[in-house]
């Protein structure tokens, strides 16, 4: 397994390390830290000594960072470079063929997400490769299972084998979740189509399914998360066109903001 894990060596990014240590480090896991510098300076006097003066303190940091954690039985790699953080870490998680991205987040709402996005989301818009969106108070060891969201679109298909294999590396349970918000509480003929593909492929999987009608998916999501604290949910992103990102906000992304537990972004 190869993640990649932005870091600012803040205490939140911190957090989000250990939680992937800990998931990769059950078979050859791989880490590669990944820093960007982003500044902007008006003359280039001013940028070619803050520039200079940037890496160097990125080195001393990675270093540090790097001591601490040599015991883990990984292998770590950095990445130092200067860019977009979310343009930057898409196009290195592509290239680098990674298995995920993993990142700390704290959330943002009201008009500063409205105005200026998040490097979260701007990167859950960029990337190719799954996300995972980690609270600061998540802790890896607590997590019990991987829950998958599904509204049994076409495109979320070829995600069900992905994490159904990664629950199985991870070692935790596998379960799955549907929101049905029509009002004539007939049982939706995917969930039917699930089963079959869950008996067909893996036979003899503990695999729960989980229904819950509400008027929104967020709502259903809400009160799956209340009776179940200790998950990572996993959600599919289909990416928009600029318009359509500018005038909606996708389900996935409110729950970045919205959602205590870990969220693995599928993209």
């Amino acid at each position: 397994m190869k993640i990649i894990l932005p870091i600012d060596f803040s205490d939140n990014s911190i957090s989000a390390l250990e939680f992937a240590i800990a998931l990769a480090g059950k078979k050859d896991g791989e880490i590669i830290l990944v820093h960007v510098i982003e500044a902007v300076f008006d003359f280039a006097s001013q940028a070619s000594i803050a520039m200079e003066s940037m890496h160097r303190d990125a080195e001393t940091l990675m270093q540090k960072t790097l001591e601490k954690y040599k015991d883990s039985n990984l292998i770590f790699k950095t990445i130092i470079k200067e860019g977009t953080a979310s343009i930057s870490i898409a196009r290195i998680a592509r290239e680098l063929d990674a298995t995920l991205v993993v990142m700390g987040t704290q959330g943002a709402s009201g008009i500063k997400l409205a105005l200026i996005g998040s490097t979260t989301v701007n990167l859950i818009k960029e990337s190719s490769v799954p996300v995972l969106v980690v609270p600061a108070e998540s802790i890896a060891a607590d997590i019990r299972k991987v829950a998958l969201a599904l509204e049994f679109a076409s495109h979320e298909e070829k995600f069900i084998d992905w994490v159904i294999n990664m629950s199985k590396r991870w070692e935790r349970g596998i379960e799955f979740v549907h929101v049905q918000t029509s009002n004539d509480f007939e049982e939706d003929p995917g969930i039917k189509k699930l089963e079959n593909l869950i008996g067909t492929q893996y036979p003899g999987l503990a695999a729960k399914i989980h229904t819950f009608y509400a008027k929104t998916p967020i709502e259903g999501l809400d009160q799956f998360l209340e009776e179940n604290e200790n998950v990572i949910l996993v959600m599919c992103h289909q990416h928009k066109n600029l318009w359509e990102q500018v005038l909606t906000r996708s389900q996935t992304i409110q729950m970045v903001f919205h959602s205590k537990v870990p969220l693995l972004v599928m993209t």
